[in-house]
């Protein structure tokens, strides 16, 4: 995402590079380009103006710094506005009631659907908590059903009435299922249409009326760039709506949307969505989005990812056998396991600082991993957990149970070597020894 931004802008920056102080003539030329580059995003004109009007203005109130150069100094000028446009600070989801009511709106194809299992998946493993969706949606074919299946795949149950065509009906049957069967939160996709229409409008207006919902979120595909803004403004001017969601940021280069939406509706990003997979929710936070914008990374992010499959117990027993070099192929499929949970691994690497523009041309295959993943399953349990009776009988059958050469094997076994060598210096390692 944003990486058409990312590159006009560090070519915006190169204007300063080299530049002993700030003056009106080459702010004025990077201010320029900066400008250029949020309108190309898909930024709307004004707010782009709006914003590098405030960055001009900050970086020629800027004392003289003999630490920092002038480019330096206009990318933390950029960085802060960008934070502000975007929010500031991040906002929670509010879960009030009991049962309390999440409202989910927007047009048909915003991913209004798949965004409402997520949030039911959000709910249960990071909030603990016990949701309930509900299929509102009684107007596209099959909505319910996907709802239900998707439902059925992460282990959340859906409310349905597919006979009832009155979606506050059904959401008032689901408020009385819940408090029935102990669920605090319900979760209500509503229908959409291919565009804003009068009596979509009418429908969602009487489903928040009658529902009273603690939050009412406006789902949005990014990648209709200008369109979510109109769009957005067009349901926010009917349903006051709490927050926004933005959906399909892994397929979006340009991004504009996440700037202008926040400027023009003045309600909150809450979550942006990437991929298809049920934990590919994240939390908004304006300030990581604006470090990612000018490819800074985002290593806070990255550190949150790890830490939720960060398991104190395993680490320890797996530190103890690294200790031994007795770390095995057991423990090195764990460890690509919990990699894998992670996220996309190009995503990820991308997070790091400096990684952006490295990442810039490489293509990083997910499926990277699966070889050596057949490679091991084709061990027996024995050889798994001892690396060092792989004679050459025991790889000739691995290698052809698994449809690699030899040759594959053995590089792959010559890296896990290495890596169980490095692993055991580095637990050996003490600061300040030599």
């Amino acid at each position: 995402m944003f990486e058409n931004l990312q590159e006009k802008l560090e070519s915006a920056f190169k204007t300063l590079k080299g530049q002993g102080k700030i003056t009106d003539i080459n702010v004025a030329a990077t201010v320029k380009e900066i400008r250029r580059a949020l309108v190309d995003a898909d930024v709307s004109y004004k707010v782009a103006k709006d914003l590098t009007d405030k960055v001009r203005q900050q970086a020629m109130g800027q004392g003289i710094l003999t630490a920092v150069s002038p480019g330096q100094m206009l990318v933390k000028i950029m960085n802060d506005e960008l934070t502000q446009l975007m929010g500031s600070t991040q906002q929670d989801i509010k879960i009030e009631g009991k049962p309390a009511v999440i409202l989910v709106a927007g047009l048909q194809g915003s991913g209004k659907t798949t965004f409402t299992h997520k949030l039911a998946y959000f709910l249960k493993n990071k909030k603990k908590l016990n949701p309930l969706m509900v299929a509102c949606d009684v107007y596209r074919p099959a909505a319910m059903e996907q709802l239900n299946a998707l439902g059925t795949k992460i282990g959340i149950p859906v409310f349905m009435d597919i006979e009832n065509k009155n979606p506050l009906d059904i959401a008032q049957k689901a408020i009385d299922f819940a408090k029935q069967n102990n669920h605090n939160v319900i979760i209500v996709d509503t229908a959409g249409r291919l565009a804003v229409d009068e009596a979509m409008m009418q429908e969602i207006a009487g489903l928040k009326k009658g529902l009273n919902p603690s939050e009412t979120l406006f789902v949005v595909d990014s990648m209709t760039g200008q369109d979510a803004v109109n769009t957005a403004k067009a349901f926010h001017d009917t349903l006051q709506f709490d927050g926004v969601v933005l959906t399909k940021l892994d397929g979006d280069t340009r991004g504009g949307a996440a700037l202008t939406i926040r400027y023009v509706v003045e309600k909150p990003i809450k979550f942006i969505s990437q991929g298809e997979k049920e934990d590919s929710l994240d939390i908004f936070h304006p300030d990581r989005m604006a470090n990612r914008i000018l490819g800074m990374g985002d290593i806070v992010s990255l550190v949150e990812k790890a830490q939720e499959q960060f398991d104190a117990k395993k680490a320890a027993e797996l530190s103890k056998k690294i200790a031994k070099n007795k770390f095995d192929f057991n423990d090195f499929m764990d460890q690509l396991q919990q990699i894998k949970k992670m996220g996309n691994i190009k995503d990820i690497l991308k997070m790091i600082p400096g990684m952006n523009q490295a990442m810039k041309d490489v293509d990083i295959d997910e499926n990277a991993f699966k070889g050596i993943e057949v490679m091991i399953q084709s061990m027996s349990p024995k050889e798994r957990a001892n690396p060092e009776i792989l004679d050459m009988k025991r790889k000739m059958r691995i290698a052809k149970g698994s449809g690699k050469t030899m040759e594959d094997l053995n590089r792959f076994l010559k890296q896990f070597e290495q890596m169980r060598k490095m692993m055991k210096q580095m637990q050996n390692f003490k600061p300040g020894r030599k």
